[in-house]
Parts: C-alpha cells; sequence; structure tokens
C-alpha cells in the first residue's frame, strides 16, 4: 500500500510521506520477528530534528530480527485526504499500515502534542483507548520526558517507558519476541512487560482520587506490581549515530549532531531537563571527534550541532572546538554551539569558530534582575549580561536574541520591567554599533520532578499585566518583542501537572477538533474549553492551585532518582533566595547514587533521606 501520486499532488510539502530517504533502513518485512514502528506526534520536519528517534531507529534496525520504521503526523490536508481515500496512516520505510506493527512507541517530548497521539491511532485504524484494544492490535508504548508524569496519557497507552531509552527499548522489544514465542495473549504481554525495569503500565494500576480533591497517585492492582517506577539511567552514553537519515526535504535542524553530553550539574530550579537527565555524563574528545568525521562522510553535513543542555561545561569543550576546526577547516565545516552561557568564555568560544557570516547570538537570562535570578537559580549578574553582549557586539555581531520568562515565583513588576532596563543598558552601551535586539518571552510553566512542581501558574490576568509592561518599555527600548500565548502556557501547564482525570478532557477535546495544538495557527482553546466543561473538571486546579508540600502528587510513583526531599529543600531555598551550587562545585545530595553521579566533590553521597 502507498500513498497515491494523485494525492501527494494534491498537499504541501509531499516529501514529509514518501520515504526512501538516504540512510533510511529497509529491512525484510517477512523476516522481522518483532516490526516497531517509532513515532512522532508531530510533522515531519519536526520528528526528523528530534535526538532520540535516530538513536532508537539505529539501535533497533541493528538487532537480528528485528524490524524499525517510523512515522509523523499528516499535516490536515493531507489527513483529510487520507480519510477521504480511506486510507490508513502509512509507515515512511515499507508503506505498511502502523496498525500491522507490534510495537508503535511514541515518542512524548510536548505536552501539546497528545491530541496529535490520539488522532494517529485512529488514523492507523487502532482503538484509541487502550481498554478497547484486542490481541489484534499493536502494543502502544510512550517514552521521552512527558512519560516522568504519565497520568494524563494513561488511558491512551498500554505502557510506558521511563528513562534512557536505549537499553530499555531493547529489552521491550526481546521480551515481546519472546511472547510471540510463547503465544502469550496481550495481558499476558503486558504483564511481562511491567517486570521490566523502568516500564510502566498503567492499566494494572488504579487511582481512587477524584477531580477537585486531592490529586493522589495510582496504586497496583496487583502485588506483582511495583508501586513505583525507578527512571532507567545509562552509566554511559551509547555510541553516537554516525549514519542517520538524511533528509530530502528542508527541517528545523537540518544539519549533523552529535550529542556530547547529556546531563546537567547547574541545578536551575524551573528546568526539567536539568533534573531528569541527571547524572552529567560526557562523551571523551576521541569520540567525538571521529563521529564528526563519520557525519561528514556518511552523510554530506557541511554543518554539526554539539548538543548539550550545557556546551560551555563539557570538559575541555575549547580544545575540542579547535580540533575540530583544525581538523576541518578546509572542508568549510560550521560548527553549532547550543546552550551557551552568558559569559566571557563562551563569546570566546564563538570567536574561535570560522563563519562566511557571523550568525545571531542567542542567550537565555531567564529573569529580569539579578534577585529572581538567584530565586531560579540562575545567578548571572546584570554587568555580566551586558559586558558579554556588549563585547559580542564589538567583536561583529549585530544580532542578539534573548529569552526571558515571566511568571517565575516571586516575580514582581520590577522582575519584568528589569528586562526593560536591560535592553536600554545595551542601547547605551552600543550607540556606535547599535544590535538588532530580539526579546522572546515565555510563560514560566511549573513542570513536575522540580523544585517549582508545587508552584502555582500565574493568573490570565498577572500575565496581562506583565505583557503590557513589556509591549510598552521595549517598544521605547526598540526592541522587537514576541510571547507566548497564555493559553497555550496554561493548557501546557494543565497537561505537565495533571492526573488520570485529564485523559477524558483530552479525549473530548480531540473528538471536538483538537490537534495539532503546538502550532498557533491550528491551536484551538475554544475545544479544550468544551471539553473541561463536559467532564466537570476545573483547569484551575490544575494550574492555578498552590500545592502543599506533603500532597502525594500524580507523579509520585515515578522516581526519577533525585530524591524528593531535595526537591523540597530547593523549594524552599526558593523563598528564601538562598543558591545552591553547582554539583561540579558541592554535592548537593540530590539523592542519585555516587557511582551514578559526577558529583563528588564532598566525597559523600549525601543524608537525605529518600521519600
Amino acid at each position: 500500500m502507498s500513498y497515491p501520486d494523485s494525492m501527494l499532488s494534491q498537499v504541501t510539502r509531499p516529501g514529509r510521506y514518501t520515504g526512501g530517504e538516504w540512510n533510511s533502513v529497509r529491512k525484510g518485512w517477512s523476516a522481522a520477528e518483532v516490526k516497531v514502528a517509532l513515532v512522532y506526534p508531530d510533522v515531519y520536519e519536526i520528528g526528523m530534528s528530534n535526538m532520540a528517534l535516530p538513536i532508537l531507529y539505529d539501535i533497533l534496525n541493528s538487532q537480528e530480527g528485528v524490524l524499525a520504521e517510523r512515522a509523523f503526523a499528516p499535516w490536515f490536508d493531507m489527513e483529510a485526504a487520507m480519510r477521504q481515500a480511506q486510507i490508513p496512516l502509512l509507515s515512511l520505510e515499507s508503506k505498511r499500515p502502523l496498525a500491522e506493527f507490534d510495537i508503535i512507541g511514541f515518542s512524548l517530548g510536548y505536552e501539546l502534542t497528545y491530541t496529535n497521539v490520539l488522532n494517529m491511532l485512529d488514523l492507523s485504524g487502532i482503538p484509541v483507548l487502550s481498554s478497547d484494544r484486542s490481541d489484534s492490535h499493536p502494543i502502544i508504548i510512550g517514552g521521552g520526558s512527558c512519560a516522568l508524569n504519565p497520568e494524563p496519557m494513561a488511558d491512551f497507552m498500554d505502557a510506558f517507558a521511563i528513562g534512557d531509552g536505549e537499553e530499555l527499548t531493547v529489552e521491550i522489544v526481546q521480551s515481546l519476541r519472546q511472547c510471540r514465542r510463547d503465544g502469550a495473549r496481550r495481558t499476558e504481554i503486558l504483564l511481562r512487560l511491567a517486570d521490566i525495569p523502568g516500564v510502566y503500565v498503567p492499566g494494572l494500576s488504579e487511582t481512587q482520587c477524584h477531580p477537585g480533591n486531592d490529586a493522589g497517585g495510582p496504586h497496583p492492582r496487583t502485588p506483582q506490581v511495583r508501586p513505583s517506577i525507578r527512571r532507567r539511567i545509562m552509566a554511559e552514553l551509547p555510541p553516537p549515530v554516525t549514519r542517520p537519515v538524511v533528509p530530502f526535504v528542508s527541517v528545523i535542524h537540518d544539519r549533523g549532531a552529535v550529542e556530547i553530553q547529556r546531563g546537567c550539574t547547574r541545578g536551575c530550579r524551573f528546568c526539567q531537563a536539568g533534573f531528569v537527565y541527571r547524572p552529567q555524563r560526557h562523551r571523551s574528545h576521541e569520540e567525538v571527534l571521529e563521529a564528526v568525521r563519520q557525519l561528514i562522510k556518511n552523510c554530506g553535513y557541511n554543518e554539526i550541532s554539539l548538543v548539550s543542555l550545557t556546551t560551555t561545561d563539557y570538559p575541555g569543550i575549547d580544545s575540542l572546538v579547535s580540533r575540530l576546526v583544525e581538523e576541518h577547516g578546509e572542508d568549510r565545516l560550521a560548527l553549532s554551539l547550543p546552550s551557551l552561557r552568558i559569559d566571557g568564555f563562551s563569546l570566546k568560544l564563538m570567536e574561535s569558530l570560522r563563519f562566511s557570516k557571523k550568525p545571531g547570538l542567542t542567550f537565555a537570562p531567564e529573569a529580569g534582575t539579578e534577585r529572581l535570578r538567584k530565586v531560579i537559580n540562575k545567578s548571572v549578574p546584570d554587568d555580566a549580561i551586558v559586558e558579554t553582549i556588549a563585547a559580542a557586539l564589538a567583536k561583529g555581531w549585530t544580532n542578539i536574541k534573548l529569552y526571558f520568562m515571566i511568571g517565575l515565583p516571586t516575580e514582581t513588576l520590577d522582575d519584568v520591567e528589569g528586562i526593560v532596563h536591560i535592553v536600554e543598558r545595551l542601547r547605551r552601551e552600543s550607540k556606535k554599533s547599535p544590535p538588532r535586539i530580539r526579546i522572546s518571552v515565555s510563560t514560566f510553566v511549573p513542570k513536575p520532578h522540580t523544585p517549582f512542581q508545587w508552584v502555582a501558574q500565574d493568573s490570565q490576568t498577572a500575565l496581562k499585566a506583565k505583557h503590557e509592561v513589556l509591549k510598552n518599555g521595549l517598544r521605547h527600548a526598540r526592541a522587537h518583542l514576541s510571547w507566548e500565548d497564555p493559553e497555550t502556557s496554561l493548557l501546557e501547564t494543565i497537561l505537565a501537572r495533571g492526573d488520570r482525570h485529564l485523559g477524558r478532557v483530552i479525549h473530548h477535546a480531540w473528538q471536538a477538533g483538537a490537534t495539532f495544538d503546538a502550532w498557533s495557527e491550528r491551536f484551538k482553546y475554544e475545544c479544550w474549553l468544551r471539553a473541561f466543561d463536559k467532564t466537570g473538571i476545573d483547569p484551575a486546579f490544575y494550574a492555578y492551585r498552590e500545592r502543599p508540600l506533603d500532597e502525594v502528587l500524580p507523579w509520585s510513583h515515578i522516581d526519577i532518582g533525585v530524591n524528593p526531599a531535595f526537591l523540597r529543600q530547593e523549594y524552599q531555598r526558593t523563598y528564601q533566595g538562598v543558591e545552591t551550587a553547582d554539583c561540579r562545585v558541592q554535592c548537593s545530595a540530590c539523592g542519585l547514587e555516587a557511582e551514578q553521579s559526577v558529583c563528588r566533590a564532598s566525597g559523600t553521597k549525601g543524608d537525605l533521606s529518600r521519600g
């Protein structure tokens, strides 16, 4: 089966659906014991820029008897054409219907893709609700950062893979292979999957809470099921992918990528990734150098991104960059260094690269005042921000982009005005070479497994007042301002901190027409309002409520390895204005075992009791 040319000729970007890209893998369908569809619930350009998908694609296709193929969410014009022609969602490689695969693995990296998951299941002819599936249907598994609070999607997933997926995915596939050989039924398959460390099967647990009461977590239905699911952590990073699929159409990150390290030691209190990807693990220089050589050879890329949450924290990043520039100077290789700190060292790194034309510089101060940056544990003085950017302007950079958040805990209008004051200082410091300044402002979203998981989100009224301060002030400061729709951020907060009752809301919103909620032109807030009204669930309960520190949270049964007592301590330090040191300088006793963690400065594991 395939999509007919007459259909593809009528939709935008038909290359999204054709497959056959350079380095894509075609394995014999009939020879594969286990067939896995790796699915990203957004369009091709977004999904092909995701780091996890090529890792799992490479690992699974290297397994004998295992086949892995890809699928992405069709844009609304393609969806309409598919439904009219009654053609189900097909994989890119073999053009097989997704319903014919044994496992469908969804990458859940952003809450506003949840309705796309339901839509893709429906397009595939697979029941949306896990409870409606039979032995003839694939096992539906969710992974990624959103799986660390699996409850809002518990009605739709058969299982969740919690944590690093490289080893866990292989174990899941091996278990299913044995189940197939044993002739196991669906119920037995799910029981066996639940026995794998890091796998959560929501259908084997039940929640006793009611909307509007204390949330509470799920409880196992049988003694065989673990009451707590421990996040899987790779002690060492697996070999980097050096033969990824090269897209035929332009994608968001159209370049090679090498993950140079995973995890972060900085401890910014708002940052979920900084807590859920601990401990920090990094690749050797030689491994990175060889990976870059192979990416150039196998893919023809002339730009490589060195990916990390904090690139400047990578050991010896300056010497690594120097070696890459020296080795590939004649190839005119461009290096991309995301996630730079606002300091002179970052600027020195950028200066060491070779550009035909200097790109823009992007930094993330996050908050408008030194006081508030100390609150969020990202203490950067105003002087450091201004001096670093002024030095960049003097060296020839003219395009500056700064990322800020509003609605952070303890924030006042004075903190918001601090954003304007920083831009005004930049204008004064750079009269000879006035920069083009873009300010991007997002709304703070309290996330699970962070010290701010108990914090209430700002009300729409409060956010509107803060936006007015920025619009008026930055207009006079001659800076371009863009901001996130507060309604989008509200929905993200609700879904991020929700419990299993939100499954009904997600289901009703999708039935009402909500898909591609992450796309501003497709976001239909009214669909969600109707869904909340229909289910009788109050969104304020999830978004605007400050949660007691002793409340059993919907994600409390997911153990990320970081001690909840440590998170509570960090929450309290927020309101005391007390900073926590970088883990490379002093162990913060977060709870991760010393043999896994790089936080060994104190020489002890720390003494916070788990609980």
